[in-house]
């Protein structure tokens, strides 16, 4: 049989003809797992990639991720705001004073105004700049604001619905870009992601939807240490993993997202680098729990997550993974000490089974949603179908619905609910797991369920809720830890995902890549890298 990678190889003959053979000194080009170009306008889509390659690169928060460590968990840190603070006698009030001196892309200045404006974007839709595309990627990303105001140039308030400890990190998806650009552009967002303005230590110079975007330094930019060192940053989309490994084997990039597992050790003996690094980041099955759906007994999630063969899929993944044993990994400042014990054990499992009236001769029917590729989503096809085996051998069926990323973001937020998921109880997501909504908030809370969150399996426990409650009030950080470290055995001991790997985040790159730090965070700093003559 012909390898992978030669059939492969017409894929990556056709990137050769995107990408000139003769470039710059400094130019590094990328290979994401993403099939277009994630949306240029502030908000992007494409999930966590998106906001990797262009959230973080052209834009800045109000608060930022410190990406500068490979050795210990990142961190919040000041981004467009210098500093914040809740009000000491009103936890529902925080101040943010903003950085001095900041300039959009276009030249014009940040203030309070432009933070309010970003704002009203994403959550005021009768503003004239409210953007539904940017909306639906960031309104459920702030839950927590009720309020906002410019109380002078440089400071801003936001009040929030209850008490939220959460709030900074709430803040740190949402991207600020230029109103005067906006402007300038004729208050038109789509013209407006042809020559987008933040405040980022990139600036988009070009892109092709679905072909490449190509960033250059903002060398005004206001952390000078964060300045970027190379020429240029080319981001291609390439969402086949053998095709992306076949482009950096010929030389059509010089770094891959998410290289195919049985590539690795070709490519280390290439001379290429495999680069990992542990990471919040889980791959589960998010389970429906509408009326009907077999996930609402709990033996037949605990039969489910017995069943599934984690060492297998390590051997599958070139040992790529850290096996799950819960949504958060073994060894986690949350992890706690749960009673329920993931591990491979199909004989209990087929008992749990049984006893919720399932067995060989009635087995159990369901439909799973997954995608192709996508960011974080690891090798989904390969891993999904090894799953499938595994519930199969001990009497649970599975049908899947293959959708493509970005379809499957917007099933997830429509919810298990809605007629767009064509009768699915589960669907394969990947969460970012960094800070406390993120990681376990969105996905369980009552009240967030579509389409006010992304509690996608409309999952609700007043018991859960009152845990949530407990973490928002908390504003200790010690404090909040024991708190959180109850949610995570909830999560576990109640068996409420199909819990199975931990990502390590490889990457495949050139010999030529240096000075990258791979954080241990969703997103990098692409700004000390260089490329070697």
């Amino acid at each position: 049989m012909q390898h992978p990678f030669r059939i492969a190889a017409a894929a990556a003959a056709s990137i050769a003809l995107a990408v000139p053979g003769a470039l710059a000194q400094g130019t590094l080009r990328i290979g994401m797992t993403a099939s277009d170009i994630p949306l240029t306008t502030g908000q992007t889509d494409n999930g966590g990639e998106g906001m990797r390659f262009m959230g973080y690169t052209v834009y800045d928060g109000l608060i930022n991720w410190d990406l500068s460590s490979a050795t210990k968990p990142s961190d919040l840190a000041p981004g467009l705001a210098a500093s914040w603070a809740v009000d000491a006698s009103d936890k529902t009030k925080w101040t943010f004073k903003l950085r001095e001196g900041v300039r959009f892309h276009d030249g014009s200045q940040l203030d309070a105004a432009a933070i309010v404006w970003n704002l009203d974007k994403l959550l005021k839709e009768d503003a004239p700049q409210f953007d539904r595309r940017q909306s639906a990627q960031g309104r459920t990303r702030i839950p927590a604001v009720a309020s906002y105001r410019a109380l002078d140039g440089s400071t801003l308030e936001i009040t929030t619905k209850t008490p939220d400890a959460t709030l900074p990190y709430q803040l740190a998806w949402i991207m600020i870009s230029s109103p005067a650009q906006w402007e300038k552009v004729g208050r038109n967002w789509d013209e407006f992601a042809k020559t987008p303005s933040g405040t980022g230590p990139w600036k988009l110079v070009s892109f092709r939807p679905r072909e490449r975007a190509e960033l250059v330094p903002n060398p005004g930019y206001w952390d000078k240490a964060r300045v970027p060192k190379l020429d240029r940053l080319v981001l291609l989309p390439l969402p086949e993993p053998n095709a992306r490994t076949a482009a950096l084997l010929s030389g059509q990039v010089d770094w891959i997202e998410a290289p195919a597992p049985d590539a690795v050790e070709a490519l280390k003996k290439g001379g290429f680098q495999i680069v990992t690094n542990a990471y919040p980041h889980n791959w589960t099955w998010h389970l429906s729990r509408v009326e009907g759906s077999p996930w609402n007994d709990i033996r037949v999630r605990k039969a489910a997550n017995l069943a599934v063969d984690r060492e297998g899929m390590k051997e599958l993944l070139a040992g790529l993974m850290i096996p799950a044993k819960g949504f958060f990994p073994p060894g986690h400042q949350w992890f706690g000490n749960p009673s329920f014990k993931l591990g491979y054990d199909p004989a209990s499992a087929r008992k749990l089974l049984a006893e919720a009236g399932y067995g060989p001769d009635k087995p159990l029917a369901t439909k799973i949603l997954i995608s192709p590729s996508g960011s974080g989503q690891m090798q989904p096809l390969p891993m999904n179908e090894f799953v499938q085996q595994n519930l199969a051998d001990i009497g649970i069926k599975i049908e899947f619905e293959v959708v493509d990323w970005n379809t499957l973001i917007n099933l997830w937020r429509a919810g298990a609910k809605s007629e767009t998921n064509k009768g699915a109880t589960g669907m394969n997501y990947t969460y970012f797991i960094q800070d406390p909504f993120t990681g376990f908030i969105r996905h369980l809370q009552c009240n967030l369920a579509p389409p006010a969150g992304t509690n996608w399996g409309h999952y609700c426990d007043p018991e859960m809720d009152k845990l949530f409650d407990q973490v928002r009030n908390t504003f200790d950080r010690a404090e909040q830890t024991a708190v959180l470290q109850k949610v995570h055995e909830k999560y576990v001991d109640d068996a409420l995902f199909l819990m199975v790997t931990h990502d390590v985040n490889p990457r495949a790159m050139s010999p030529n890549v240096k000075g990258f730090v791979q954080a241990q965070n969703w997103f990098q700093d692409f700004s000390p890298i260089t490329m070697a003559k």
